[in-house]
């Protein structure tokens, strides 16, 4: 390699050189079919991006910026940072001349990066209600920057001043752009000269508000291809799988960023999805909501948590956990709100059933447009789903009482199930055994410590016992370590919520909520005692193991 570059340097001097520019990655063609080559024009035009003050101004446009997702802004960083000049016109196909020199075209990616303010103008131009050789510096500079007067302009360029004004307020409402989506492969082109474009052109104030950018669709986990012949023409994918169907198969499947996978399997699973809901639909009907049980108090609650997380991810653009929150996480709470109301040989949840499966169809409106409004028509409702209020709220607050009362319940019914899957019994008897007080009140302060960060044993069984209501831990110290565990095994929001809610009653919860569910599920009666209770029925000495949240159970 030292020889070469010798070599290179004497011929060079000696002035018997030239310069051969050819493509690494050759052959590439044009759409047409022509195979492109490298030419240096003479007199060509570039943009300057190389130019330091403007480099500085879109810095200072992305920092600004919000970018999804946040891992791809230092992509957009360091290809600012290298980009020079680039060629902004060309001599052949189809354009707009250079206003300063008629010999040369604007090449494409010079000019479309703002297209959305041209787009504005256009569609005025389209509908023959201005003419596009009117358009002077004059009446960009007013509809752009609010130079000069309206009237004054109007009368100059044949356009009356009502269309001006109407067009300048028209801009100003839809700048900033709010948000410009597109893949990952145009971050070193398109996406970082619609930022540079606009710094340059527009007021800090019209600068681009986000920028949003997703990976590729992959068919069946392979790359899309004509040579492979696994490419689905769109038209044919939506007269074999319906549009919906398309559209959440591609946004479940992937985050952004992520590359998106096609395949019939889980379009075929969407689409009974779909139906599901659809066949639901037929079933409720909007009764009025009675007297609400626990059960009830917490489904609502539910509810209302799953409107919260799919507006918070939908503000996030993470559009395939907000499908997965309204198409799949529920599906487990109502299931268990299903079996509750079943145990109790309830009737009246018809509307209950309806305001949830009316919520749900409102989330999926803007992912399955078509299916939504089917189902929200089937529903009874006469406004289309598409124009109705986004259900950020439910209209009911969040009982944490419900939710912590459910939980303990269906904990409960899981334990039991672990164990007779261990022992493989059928059961003849089952006695649930609840925590003493002043296991409450040591599990309160263990929950403190951990809410505020204090996780150390020893540091939180000595403040137990230099408190007398809770001293009695020096008897089983073994409790702090197993009750610490069951609260770091829990998602810290149901820890804050036993904080912020008062003690339950466990006992008296499990004898009246959980007996019908013993009883419909495995047809046998439900004993519950107190630890403290003095006549309780402990044969197995099973009680002294309870703990708050965690009751010892015994199966006979």
């Amino acid at each position: 390699s030292e020889a070469k570059d010798e070599i290179k340097e004497w011929i060079t001097k000696i002035g018997s050189t030239d310069i051969l520019l050819e493509l690494t990655n050759s052959p590439v063609k044009c759409r047409c079919g022509t195979e492109c080559v490298v030419k240096i024009l003479s007199n060509q035009w570039f943009l300057d991006y190389s130019n330091k003050d403007w480099k500085q101004k879109a810095h200072r446009c992305f920092e600004g910026m919000n970018i999804l997702p946040n891992e791809i802004r230092s992509e957009f960083e360091k290809v600012l940072d290298w980009l020079r000049e680039r060629a902004c016109a060309r001599q052949h196909g189809l354009g707009t001349k250079v206003p300063w020199d008629k010999e040369w075209l604007v090449e494409s990616l010079a000019d479309s990066v703002i297209y959305m303010a041209f787009y504005i103008i256009s569609k005025y131009v389209n509908k023959k209600e201005i003419n596009g050789n009117d358009l002077t510096d004059e009446f960009f500079d007013y509809v752009f920057y609010g130079k000069k007067d309206s009237g004054e302009i109007a009368n100059k360029i044949n356009i009356t001043k009502e269309k001006l004004e109407e067009i300048r307020n028209e801009f100003l409402y839809f700048y900033p752009v709010d948000s410009r989506h597109s893949g990952r492969d145009l971050v070193p082109n398109h996406l970082t000269f619609f930022v540079l474009n606009h710094v340059a052109l527009f007021p800090e104030e019209n600068w681009p508000q986000e920028i949003v950018v997703n990976g590729s669709v992959l068919m069946a986990g392979k790359k899309m291809s004509k040579s492979m012949g696994n490419i689905i023409p769109l038209r044919d994918a939506v007269r074999k799988h319906g549009a919906d169907p398309i559209r959440l198969t591609i946004l479940i499947s992937a985050e952004l960023l992520q590359d998106a996978d096609f395949n019939v399997e889980a379009i075929n699973g969407i689409k009974n999805k779909l139906e599901s809901m659809y066949e639901n639909s037929t079933k409720t009907k909007a009764e009025e909501i009675p007297e609400l049980e626990p059960e009830d108090k917490w489904i609502l609650s539910m509810l209302q948590n799953l409107a919260l997380n799919v507006s918070q991810s939908m503000d996030k653009i993470r559009l395939r956990e907000a499908l997965h929150h309204i198409l799949y996480d529920f599906d487990s709470k109502l299931q268990w709100y299903l079996k509750r109301t079943k145990s109790k040989q309830r009737t009246n949840i018809s509307g209950i059933l309806h305001k949830i499966l009316s919520s749900r169809v409102l989330m999926l409106s803007p992912f399955a447009p078509h299916i939504a409004e089917e189902i929200w028509e089937k529903l009874g409702n006469l406004e289309l789903a598409s124009k109705s209020a986004w259900p950020s709220s439910i209209g009911i607050e969040i009982d944490s009482k419900s939710i912590q009362t459910e939980t303990l319940l269906k904990s409960i019914i899981d334990d039991i199930n672990n164990i007779l899957k261990v022992t493989k019994i059928s059961p003849k008897k089952i006695t649930v055994y609840t925590a003493e007080q002043w296991k409450s009140k040591a599990y309160n302060s263990i929950l403190k410590n951990v809410l505020d960060g204090q996780t150390n044993i020893g540091i939180i069984i000595k403040s137990l016992i230099a408190n007398k209501e809770t001293e009695q831990i020096k008897k089983d110290p073994d409790f702090v370590k197993k009750t610490l565990n069951d609260i770091l095994s829990e998602p810290v929001e149901l820890r804050k919520g036993r904080m912020n809610v008062d003690q339950i009653d466990e006992k008296q919860i499990i004898s009246s909520e959980l007996s019908s569910l013993v009883k419909n599920d495995y047809d046998v009666e439900l004993s519950v005692f107190s630890e403290s209770d003095s006549e309780k029925y402990d044969p197995k000495n099973k009680a002294k193991a309870a703990r708050p949240f965690k009751p010892a159970i015994l199966i006979e």
